[in-house]
């Protein structure tokens, strides 16, 4: 059962958080809360908060402040409101919760300094102009300020479909999402790699931008991925961890990989595994050449190639 609607907010005071928009239109706006009120968020021009988007409904919800609590409320709008991946009707929200409404993915963080719902609106006003003089995509964002598997989340409880671009300074990657559902993802164009391997390794990604792009329309893929996204992700993140167990004995993907020369180690002392990752490791040079071809999964092709070079078969170089 809803609350009973609290005061209007009071223009002049304002609490101790913040609604700072990190995707959609209203990028790079801040929105403070009052100290104690209500801030009904919608299409409508009559409203606190006015987000101008085909999938905002009128009124679409509201949040509440009051007692040092923070509320949101889903005001039976059509396409939900979401906290932290999961849509809801009531949330109370705490620093770092991130709120879903349209395609505006929502912060709730510690306000800078104290402000007014004027300047909230101006704000978004302002950041929703400049969006449009550079012409971004409708949604983007950091994923250092949202990590791809919170993103995916996001998507996945929205049943979001298009294609999840992501760029870094030395790499770019696709996962592309029908409903929510992950079907294929592509890491650098590679797209002999299987799309399993390619999430796990973007789902690794830290820093770097991403853009959300309509579906493309008529794209088919040969072997399309049939696990869910949770599994994805459970899949991804325990990968991570095995990875990471590797530590700086596994060298960066672009490193350069030779055989050793001399070859002092005896060929007949490597295991079967060991000498399939050697060969992988003289046809295609570099770390990220042998992943992208060996039939086994990252973390363990990678532990293949720190005992190679271990062991005094392989040389890195770069």
């Amino acid at each position: 059962m809803a609350s009973s609607p609290l005061p209007k907010a009071s223009a002049a005071v304002s609490s101790a958080y913040a609604l700072r928009f990190i995707s959609g239109r209203y990028q790079g706006g801040e929105y403070p809360l009052p100290a104690s009120g209500e801030i009904v968020i919608g299409r409508s021009s009559e409203l606190d908060m006015v987000l101008v988007e085909d999938m905002v409904s009128r009124r679409h919800a509201r949040i509440l402040v009051a007692d040092g609590k923070v509320v949101l409320e889903d005001l039976g709008s059509t396409n939900g409101s979401f906290v932290n991946g999961e849509r809801v009707q009531r949330a109370e929200l705490n620093a770092g919760d991130r709120i879903l409404i349209g395609t505006s993915i929502i912060k709730i963080v510690p306000a800078d300094q104290p402000g007014s719902v004027t300047d909230g609106n101006k704000n978004l006003q302002k950041a929703a102009a400049a969006k449009r003089t550079s012409q971004v995509r409708t949604m983007t964002g950091s994923i250092a300020e949202i990590p791809l598997p919170d993103l995916l989340q996001l998507f996945s409880s929205s049943k979001k479909s298009g294609v999840l671009a992501v760029e870094t300074d030395c790499d770019h990657g696709k996962i592309y999402l029908d409903e929510g559902r992950v079907v294929f993802a592509v890491v650098n164009d590679h797209y002999d790699v299987s799309p399993e391997k390619a999430f796990c390794r973007l789902i690794t990604w830290t820093e770097g931008t991403f853009d959300m792009e309509p579906p493309e329309e008529g794209r088919t893929f040969d072997n399309p991925l049939d696990i869910g996204t949770e599994g994805l992700l459970m899949e991804a993140m325990r990968q991570l961890d095995e990875v990471a167990r590797l530590g700086d004995a596994l060298p960066p993907l672009r490193t350069q990989l030779h055989l050793a020369r001399p070859l002092t180690a005896k060929l007949r002392d490597a295991t079967p595994e060991q000498l399939d990752v050697l060969q992988l490791a003289m046809e295609h040079g570099t770390v990220e050449g042998v992943l992208n071809h060996s039939d086994k999964s990252d973390p363990e092709t990678g532990e293949r190639i720190v005992e190679l070079l271990s062991a005094g078969y392989l040389q890195a170089e770069g």
